[in-house]
C-alpha cells in the first residue's frame, strides 16, 4: 500500500524525530529545513493570533534587528550577576515542591535564542539527567540560534497565546509532547498582544499538578522600548499579574527579584518572578 503523501512534503514523523535525536548539526540542518517551510503568515492565521500583521512585524524585528546579537544585548542588560540570579531563581522553582518527575519534559515559551533555556536546562539536568527541555518562539531565526548552540533542547516555532494549538501544528512535522511537567517563560510576557490568554494558554499545556514559572518587566515609564525591543507593554504591576494568573493557575505567588534591573542606557525597569500551579 503506497501513502499518499501530504502536499508539503516534511519528513516522516517518526524520522525527523530521529534526525532531531542526532547530533546537533543534524538537528540544526532538519531544523533548518523546517522554518524554510513554514509559512508564518499562515501558521498565525491558524492559531487565531489577533493581529498577524503585528505579529510579522515584531518577528521582522527580532530578525533583523536582534536574532544573532540577542545573547549580548541580555547580557548587557543584566550583567553577570543578574542573569545567574534569574536562572538559579527558576531553576529552583522548577526543582523545589512539586519536584521535576525523573523524565520530566519542560517547556521554555518565548525562549528567543535559547539564552536563559539553555543554562536552566544545564543547571536542572545537574540534579536530574533525564528531564527533557523544548523551546517555542515566534521567530525563527531565534530558534536557529538555539540550534546552532547543540544544548540537547527541542525547539520549534508557536505562539505563546496558543501553546497547544502551536503544538498541534508541530506535531504535523515531528513529535512534542502535548502536556508538560513545567512551563517557565522569561521577559516574553510583555511582547504579548494577549497577555491574560498566555495564562490561559499554560492551563491548557500543563499535567495536573504542573507548575510554570514566568519572569518579565514590573512597569515602567520607558516608552522607547516600545520602538527600540518591540516591545507591546511597558511591563506590569505586579497584582495585575497575580489576578491574571489566579482566573487561570492555582496557588499564584508573585514578588519582585530584589536588585536586578533590566538596564539600557542608564534606564532601569524592576524584575518579578510569577510561579503557580495547575488545578488537581
Amino acid at each position: 500500500m503506497v501513502r499518499r503523501r501530504s502536499r508539503v512534503q516534511f519528513p516522516p514523523e517518526a524520522l525527523f524525530q530521529q534526525e532531531l535525536e542526532k547530533d546537533g548539526m543534524t538537528m540544526l540542518a532538519s531544523f533548518k529545513e523546517y522554518v524554510e517551510r513554514l509559512q508564518l503568515e499562515q501558521l498565525f492565521n491558524k492559531l487565531g493570533a489577533a493581529d498577524p500583521e503585528t505579529l510579522a512585524e515584531t518577528v521582522e524585528h527580532f530578525t533583523v534587528k536582534e536574532a544573532e546579537k540577542r545573547d549580548q544585548i541580555v547580557r548587557n542588560y543584566f550583567g553577570q550577576s543578574g542573569v545567574r540570579r534569574i536562572v538559579d531563581a527558576i531553576t529552583r522553582c522548577l526543582l523545589e515542591q512539586l519536584r521535576l518527575p525523573r523524565e520530566g519534559k519542560v517547556l521554555d515559551v518565548g525562549a528567543g535564542t535559547g539564552f536563559f533555556t539553555v543554562r536552566v536546562a544545564r543547571k536542572v539536568r545537574a540534579e536530574i539527567p533525564n528531564v527533557s527541555f523544548y523551546a517555542m518562539d515566534l521567530t525563527p531565526a531565534m530558534l536557529l540560534s538555539l540550534a546552532k548552540k547543540k544544548a540537547d533542547i527541542v525547539p520549534f516555532v508557536g505562539l505563546a497565546e496558543n501553546i497547544r494549538g502551536s503544538i498541534e501544528q508541530t506535531r504535523k512535522h515531528f513529535i512534542v509532547p502535548f502536556k508538560f511537567d513545567a512551563v517557565f517563560s522569561t521577559l516574553m510576557l510583555h511582547h504579548s498582544t494577549r497577555p491574560e490568554r498566555f495564562f490561559e494558554s499554560i492551563k491548557e499545556t500543563l499535567k495536573k499538578h504542573g507548575k510554570a514559572v514566568v519572569v518579565d518587566l514590573c512597569e515602567h515609564s520607558f516608552e522607547e522600548f516600545r520602538t527600540e525591543m518591540g516591545d507591546v507593554h511597558l511591563g506590569f504591576k505586579p497584582e495585575n499579574i497575580q489576578a491574571m494568573a489566579r482566573r487561570h493557575l492555582a496557588d499564584v505567588k508573585v514578588e519582585k527579584l530584589p536588585g536586578i534591573c533590566c538596564e539600557s542606557s542608564g534606564r532601569s525597569a524592576e524584575i518579578f518572578i510569577a510561579t503557580m500551579k495547575n488545578f488537581p
